[in-house]
């Protein structure tokens, strides 16, 4: 019926259909349970989100009559279209083709729809089609920073430090399930039963986690940490009150004259987003190595070497794991290693690194504290099962780690750096630390908002002044000290 329309002509009206692409499946497996049960929208507009979210804010839901509509629309696109045409055109081509056919379908089936309600279905099935289906609106959104499914029925989204529930729904499981396996794939990866648990990585780099059933009970759970697509500064924390002015100079300064840093911080408190302004200030002729589980960091210098591990195969093997890439990333002649995340026994090589001339080298991990970084950080390394003298392990972490930057995420959502931390050495069996900078809680406003100072400790030479004046930068740290007054924010 539709086999002439199509600027590309991709009807299947007559036609020999050529071997399926890999596009198919999805789309045949959506075909056959479009009859069955009613689409949900892909594209449920959501109210920006203010300064003080509810704690639910739902959007208007759409009419059965539209669901209905979508589904009849959907399984004649799915019986109309040459998917072995459509899978050789860029996605705005094949989505201008789809919108021809659909636009075709609506005329001749004389549904009864608004020039409003017309795109907006076809936004959603080309999203159903090409991209994430109804991920898609949520993808756009600049203001949501992390994404949770639980299950096909229930998403939640966080706006502005605030976790609310959406509108957006998947038709059924197979198609939540469906789309998990899309994402995972583009970096190699797979989610089914025998793997229930898969990171991946977007397109843009926002982070992906995906555990499906038997583990996780009431349906695919997809959690996504998304990045913003324009890349905050240090300058854009100081705006938003996370640290003050004279604070971000002195953390220019770390990532400039190559202090070894941890960034601490508890699980959405920044960490990630801390280390990608540090290593903005790294010199552009320094060849820096990034080890990460799922490759998120986003640096600007020209000579960067970026390395990921791998999870094993269906029969167990192959798996390169985070202290094998850190092990190996020293015999590529590395200036810098920087380590997204720092979870188990590879704590003790990059320790190492930073202790045999890879000076700059920075990495990040879950603790609450500078103190219980440290604490961490020699219990990972007892993980690993080196039967190390507790002594000698805490020597090895004070003579390897410089600064602890501490990012933490208060209950009103917002982030503040609490801590910049120095390492200065060993007094007997204990490690001794000292704050440059601390973050003192003074109460909250009459909108909830946390107030507070970001302090000096009136410490005016650290320990780290030596390598500043080697590098010229003595000057610029001794003002940001002068300046590090309590301001509030």
């Amino acid at each position: 019926m539709f086999g002439n329309r199509g600027k590309h002509g991709f009807g299947k009206a007559g036609n020999t259909l050529a071997p399926t692409p890999p596009l198919a499946p999805a789309l045949e497996e959506k075909s056959a349970k479009a009859a069955a049960a009613p689409a949900v929208s892909t594209n449920t507009p959501i109210a920006p989100g203010g300064d003080r979210p509810e704690k639910k804010r739902r959007t208007s839901k759409k009419s059965e009559s539209y669901y209905t509509t979508k589904s009849q629309v959907f399984t004649a696109l799915i019986d109309t279209i040459d998917l072995s045409q459509l899978s050789k055109l860029d996605i705005e081509s094949a989505r201008e083709e789809i919108r021809d056919i659909v636009n075709d379908i609506i005329t001749i089936k004389n549904f009864a729809m608004s020039i409003s309600e017309q795109e907006e279905l076809l936004e959603d099935i080309c999203n159903d089609v090409l991209g994430y289906g109804p991920l898609e609106p949520l993808l756009a959104r600049d203001d949501i920073s992390d994404i949770m499914i639980n299950g096909a029925g229930s998403t939640f989204i966080e706006v502005n430090g605030k976790v609310v529930e959406s509108d957006i729904r998947f038709r059924d499981e197979s198609q939540l399930i469906s789309i998990c396996q899309r994402i995972v794939s583009q970096v190699g990866r797979r989610v089914d039963e025998s793997s229930p648990i898969c990171d991946a990585r977007l397109p843009d780099g926002s982070r992906v986690n995906v555990i499906a059933p038997p583990l996780a009970i009431d349906g695919t759970v997809l959690t996504i940490r998304k990045f913003k697509k324009d890349k905050l500064t240090l300058d854009q924390l100081v705006n938003f009150g996370s640290i003050t002015a004279a604070g971000a100079i002195i953390l220019q300064i770390i990532g400039r004259v190559r202090c070894n840093v941890v960034i601490s911080g508890g699980t959405g408190s920044g960490k990630t987003t801390l280390l990608n302004c540090l290593t903005r200030y790294i010199d552009e002729d320094e060849r820096i190595i990034t080890c990460e589980d799922s490759a998120e960091l986003q640096l600007q210098q020209p000579h960067v070497v970026r390395l990921e591990t791998r999870p094993p195969n269906i029969e167990g093997e192959g798996e390169v794991t985070m202290r094998e890439l850190v092990k190996n990333c020293l015999r590529m002649r590395p200036e810098r290693i920087v380590v997204g995340e720092v979870r188990g026994p590879e704590v003790f090589d990059l320790l190492q690194a930073m202790n045999t001339g890879h000076d700059g080298s920075m990495g990040t991990i879950h603790s609450n504290s500078p103190r219980e970084c440290l604490s961490r950080m020699e219990s990972m390394i007892a993980m690993g099962g080196f039967s190390l003298p507790a002594k000698t392990v805490r020597e090895i972490i004070s003579g390897s780690v410089d600064v602890i930057v501490q990012a933490t995420r208060l209950r009103d959502g917002s982030r503040r750096i609490t801590h910049i931390t120095e390492v200065i050495g060993m007094e007997g069996d204990i490690i001794i630390t000292q704050d440059l900078m601390t973050f003192e809680y003074e109460g909250e406003d009459a909108n909830g908002k946390i107030i507070g100072r970001h302090c000096s400790t009136g410490i005016g030479r650290p320990h780290f002044w030596d390598r500043a004046r080697y590098f010229g930068e003595e000057k610029r740290l001794a003002e940001a000290l002068d300046n590090l007054e309590s301001t509030v924010v």
